[in-house]
């Protein structure tokens, strides 16, 4: 009886890599997804100062959500005080810009009246904060 033995190893000589290629992309995805999403905190530095180095603009940043409540710079705020905090930016930084990030939701009134509250203290540099269209 002629038994044929073959003593080589049928298993699996390579390993595949396509599962893992496909796990690797569908990682970047999500990650390429939230990143747009997550909000970097600002880091407190104390930077080096240069003689030649141009100042930094300053912004005031007033938001207006979709109940009418309003934040200056992220600190909740009424309408004296935004005057009052507008007036003195202004004083302090002659060329101090204001952008008013309201909520498509908010009342036009609501929006005005910041409007109204920042010239009110002489700020006239205003813009409005949108998002672009895909």
């Amino acid at each position: 009886m002629g038994l044929s033995s073959h003593d080589r190893d049928d298993g699996i000589h390579e390993i595949n890599v396509t599962p893992l290629v496909d796990v690797t992309l569908v990682l970047l995805v999500i990650f390429m997804v939230t990143a747009k999403l997550i909000a970097t905190p600002s880091v407190p530095l104390d930077l080096p100062r240069a003689a030649t180095g141009d100042e930094t603009q300053t912004v005031l940043t007033v938001t207006v959500d979709a109940e009418g409540h309003r934040t200056a710079n992220g600190d909740p705020i009424d309408d004296d005080a935004l005057t009052e905090l507008a007036r003195v930016e202004l004083a302090r930084t002659p060329e101090l810009r204001a952008v008013i990030s309201a909520s498509t939701r908010a009342s036009h009134g609501d929006v005005i009246d910041v409007l109204d509250e920042l010239r009110r203290a002489g700020l006239d540099k205003v813009a409005f904060a949108v998002e672009p269209t895909p």
